[in-house]
């Protein structure tokens, strides 16, 4: 595997990751709410699910879904009821006031990880987007090591990118802005998380 390849897998795992997803949802109502060490923690999750399904591309999970189609629904609509739950969970607490200083207790640090290894996870169609990616990118004869190498950088890709989200919306003033309008922006956030839930189970 060339360089020039390396850098370009990474390049669109970047593009993909900087896209509006569920996982973006989540992010920044955790970093609002929660502040930037749980959200960076979330992060943390991301990435070993993005990890998680590039190393299942590359033992061939995405060729697999295609022979099997049953078995790539059964997981889309398991993914999608995960979503869907994740969804009615903030429908459902949106109107629970927050704390005197407008902070709801933060989660701890392996429970946001969890919450964010669940929400990559929740989506198989990220397989079938990175055996799109690996097909004509990663040879055959790619060493162990190389491979090894691809699902770090994916990993520090993913976990990166929402750290940098964390940051941003952990700042004082955006969270400020949700403290104002929590019930709103749950229920916004729980709907558009519904609707990816949605999405991934019916399409």
């Amino acid at each position: 595997m060339t360089l020039a390849a390396f850098l370009t897998v990474m390049l669109i795992h970047l593009a993909a990751a900087m896209s509006p997803g569920p996982s973006f949802v989540v992010a920044v109502r955790t970093a609002a709410s929660e502040g930037f060490t749980t959200a960076a923690a979330l992060a943390v999750g991301f990435g070993l699910g993005a990890a998680l399904w590039a190393a299942a591309a590359m033992t061939g999970l995405a060729l697999l879904f295609q022979l099997f189609p049953a078995l790539f629904a059964a997981l889309k609509f398991v993914g999608g009821a995960c979503l869907l739950w994740i969804a009615f969970q903030l429908w459902r607490h949106a109107r629970a006031p927050l704390s005197d200083h407008g902070e709801r207790p933060p989660r701890s640090i392996s429970s946001a990880v969890r919450l964010g290894f669940v929400t990559f996870a929740a989506n198989p169609k990220t397989a079938v987007f990175f055996g799109a990616v690996f097909v004509g990118l990663v040879p055959a004869e790619t060493s162990l090591a190389a491979r090894l190498a691809l699902l770090a950088a994916i990993f520090v890709n993913e976990t990166l990118w929402y750290i940098v989200v964390a940051r941003l919306c952990s700042l004082p003033r955006t969270r400020a802005a949700y403290v104002r309008a929590k019930a709103w922006i749950d229920r916004g956030f729980g709907l558009l998380i519904a609707g990816f839930g949605l999405n991934i189970a019916l399409t």
